[in-house]
């Protein structure tokens, strides 16, 4: 069986004697499979940098939020007093609190 495109005077057997071009070759692959920077590297790089962009972007919205609130907190006593009583279960000296949790 003869394959016209490896013949001896064919474009690849030519391709595969020019010794410039084999070296190219070489450090191509090398560079995209096993540098420090490879192409699989770099696409983890990538992906990682995705993730914690959304992490960014949910920490800067959560600060703006958490500020709001510390602003709302300091500027108005009764939201200060409503606060001080569902997180940490204050109360007056004469007041019991009830705690209710309901189960799902």
């Amino acid at each position: 069986m003869k394959w016209p495109y490896i013949r001896r005077d064919s474009i690849i057997m030519k391709g595969l004697r020019n010794k410039y071009l084999i070296a190219f070759l070489v450090f191509l692959v090398w560079l995209m499979l096993f540098d420090n920077n490879s192409l699989i590297d770099r696409v983890k790089y990538i992906n990682t940098l995705h993730e914690m962009e959304k992490e960014k972007q949910y920490y800067l919205e959560r600060i703006e939020e958490d500020s709001r609130r510390l602003e709302e907190l300091k500027t108005n006593q009764e939201n200060l007093e409503k606060f001080a009583r569902e997180q940490y279960f204050m109360k007056k000296e004469n007041e019991d609190v009830f705690v209710i949790v309901e189960e799902d």
